[in-house]
């Protein structure tokens, strides 16, 4: 046997070195989860009756994706060749980046945002340019048009925006739209159902727009990691050209026909988000908490230099946040999931105690 010779590892290329490296706060989530922006409650029972008529020989098969695709296009009143299931919306903003970023172009992107998008615009070796949100995280609609150059080939554009819950007018929207031709703009709509206003009728109109969907969020499906992207039909071709044939499992395509034929249950679901999104609002406002309007299923709040005892505080009553502080303009934040009427009001009698543990005082 020859002598193993100590050598050191292989180094990556240039732009993976300088990806930020992003750390879910993942293990020990016992207890009320509010620290991911997931259903907090369950998916339909449907979907388990899906999983329960799936045989053993159904999962020696590669995922066939076609079938139920046409069906979600259905679902959003678009042709099947405007749809393109993607493994989550992670592996869709990969999709989009390996797609239209070549190295040296531009990706502009409102700050704070979700993170993934500067994770894999880095991979793809463009060059990010952030564009900081004005005052109480408004999107900085002038600011960004006035960054558009040539050399912008991608926009990202979170509505409503992540971690801030902040919204974008459609009218805005059209214009980014209008003033970069040149440039994709993603617009990812992953919180959509607690919004309910979207672009996606433009889909197929507007030829530089791709719009972003989850079944995470309101569907309860994110263990089955299942998104959509949809674009015109000239898009679509580059995307399906750059995707693995089969990202989607085969749990994921059984699973989804079944959540969005009960219509009844999301409608349930998403009812209870926004009435204790109110109700979680108006607790904060009663307890002196500042925190900023949200049209996602959270509330982003800022504790303050308290913000780390704070979450752990949480943790100790069995409620996990997430701590916001490192993300753009940030600092002192904490985001709380909301989900329904019931957890809400237990998560709110949680937050009293945990800020009265710590000391904390009105600002």
């Amino acid at each position: 046997m020859p002598e193993i010779v100590r050598q050191a590892c292989p180094e990556p290329r240039a732009a993976i070195r300088r990806i930020p490296e992003y750390h879910p706060p993942l293990g020990s989530r016992e207890g009320m989860r509010l620290d991911f922006n997931e259903n907090t409650y369950a998916c339909s029972p449907r979907v388990l009756e899906a999983l329960g008529r799936l045989a053993a020989a159904d999962l020696t098969r590669y995922p066939e994706r076609g079938q139920v695709e046409a069906k979600v296009a259905g679902s959003l009143g678009l042709r099947p060749e405007e749809v393109l299931l993607t493994n989550g919306v992670d592996e869709a903003i990969h999709v989009v980046c390996q797609t239209f970023l070549d190295r040296g172009d531009e990706f502009l992107m409102p700050v704070p945002t979700y993170a993934m998008y500067e994770i894999y615009g880095s991979g793809a070796e463009g060059v990010l340019r952030r564009i900081p949100c004005g005052p109480d995280f408004a999107f900085p609609g002038s600011e960004l048009l006035q960054a558009v150059t040539p050399r912008t080939r991608l926009i990202a554009i979170a509505n409503p925006n992540s971690p801030t819950g902040a919204a974008v007018s459609r009218e805005r929207i059209l214009e980014v739209l209008e003033q970069a031709p040149q440039a994709v703009v993603l617009v990812d709509e992953a919180y959509f159902h607690f919004f309910g206003e979207t672009v996606l009728d433009l889909v197929g109109k507007v030829p530089n727009l791709i719009v972003a969907r989850t079944f995470s969020k309101a569907y309860g499906l994110a263990a089955l990691r299942v998104g959509v992207l949809a674009a015109g039909a000239g898009v679509q071709r580059w995307l399906r050209a750059v995707i693995s044939p089969y990202s989607v499992n085969a749990l994921a395509l059984a699973c989804l026909p079944a959540a969005l034929d009960d219509a009844a249950y999301l409608q349930w679901y998403v009812g209870e988000v926004k009435l204790a999104r109110e109700e979680m609002a108006q607790g904060l406002r009663r307890l002196g908490a500042p925190f900023w309007p949200s049209h996602g299923n959270f509330i982003l709040t800022r504790i303050g230099p308290a913000h780390a005892a704070f979450v752990q505080a949480m943790r100790r009553r069995g409620v996990l946040t997430r701590d916001r502080s490192r993300d753009y303009g940030c600092e002192g934040c904490v985001r709380i999931t909301v989900g329904p009427r019931e957890q809400t009001r237990q998560a709110m009698q949680a937050i009293e105690e945990s800020l009265r543990e710590i000391g904390w005082e009105r600002p």
